[in-house]
């Protein structure tokens, strides 16, 4: 299957080298561009399955969920269950067209292929929305409230996971923080402020209180699809022992770390700066209390700092065997 993969690719580029002059090439080799093209196909392959599943999930929320209680959510999809309510427009119809302006935008403020992606996207779950039909799954406002955000949450970060999005209110934050002073989360909770009073005042206090717990629920959802369910934190240790606290790390912990040439900034007057090595690593939360332990075991003044990593790639970011590092 490789072999026919990488046949495909290699035919795809030659006939691009023969209709596209040097000057648009951009001096690269044809083995260069063999290789950038396998590269993005198989990262637009990756994170295909990611959107479709977001797409039919979302569509859950809202087919079998929100839409048969009368519920709205924030967002454009906000907007658009509001709408429906009112003026009993098809909801599908609705999500493609308050969407459209956003995903215009998205291709100057982002780029152009996370807007070509996020129009299939946004197509893709009108499309499920209108010819889907999933029967309603309780009646419960609690349940409705919660699970249609654990939902359309789920829709939502799992098609952001595959480079897209089903829901254009990023896309707006995104372009005013970078022509305001206000952050990304800023303007998507104003936002969402003033389609929750648009609800209570069209639709009832009730409904609006109910769409406050979905979105919580969703934005909950979303940073837990996102972040993953292993939250990776990066770790600097500085320490006059820092040779042996690399092999506690490799030996016990079966993780990598990089080891950094610095300078202790501290020193009397006159005296040169002590050369030190840093040693720095990423590894998972719930192996925090185990490194510390390993550290204290080693050195317990070293200088530990721990930070927050939203997303980490390559290296030895999943567990190693013990066995296998030596």
């Amino acid at each position: 299957m490789k072999r026919i993969f990488h046949q495909l690719i290699v035919k795809t580029a030659k006939k691009y080298f023969r209709s596209h002059p040097e000057e648009h090439r951009k001096g690269k080799s044809f083995k260069e561009w063999v290789n950038d093209l396998e590269v993005v196909l198989k990262h637009e392959l990756y994170e295909l399955p990611y959107l479709l599943i977001g797409v039919m999930a979302a569509c859950f929320g809202l087919n079998g969920f929100l839409i048969p209680n009368s519920f709205i959510d924030g967002g454009i999809v906000g907007i658009s269950l509001i709408i429906k309510e009112l003026f009993d427009f098809p909801l599908s119809i609705l999500i493609l067209t308050l969407n459209l302006p956003f995903l215009i935008l998205a291709f100057t403020a982002i780029s152009k292929r996370f807007a070509i992606k996020s129009i299939i996207g946004i197509t893709l779950l009108s499309v499920a929305v209108h010819f889907v039909s999933i029967p309603a799954v309780t009646n419960d406002p609690i349940l409705v409230a919660a699970f249609g955000g654990i939902f359309l949450g789920l829709g939502i970060g799992l098609a952001i996971r595959g480079g897209a999005i089903i829901d254009g209110t990023e896309v707006l934050a995104i372009y005013l923080s970078r022509k305001t002073s206000m952050t990304v989360g800023n303007v998507i909770l104003i936002f969402n402020i003033l389609i929750f009073l648009t609800g209570g005042y069209f639709l009832s206090v009730e409904i609006a209180l109910y769409a406050m717990l979905t979105y919580f629920t969703a934005s909950q959802m979303i940073d837990f699809v996102i972040d993953g369910v292993e939250e990776y934190m990066s770790v600097t240790i500085i320490s006059d022992l820092s040779n042996e606290i690399r092999e506690g790390i490799t030996n016990s912990l079966g993780r990598g770390c990089t080891m950094f040439k610095g300078q202790k900034g501290f020193s009397r007057d006159g005296e040169p700066l002590k050369d030190t090595n840093i040693v720095y690593t990423i590894i998972t939360r719930l192996e925090m209390s185990k490194l510390k332990t390993e550290i204290d075991k080693i050195d317990p003044n070293a200088f530990i700092i721990m930070a927050s990593v939203k997303d980490a790639k390559g290296g030895m970011i999943k567990k190693k065997p013990i066995k296998n590092i030596h």
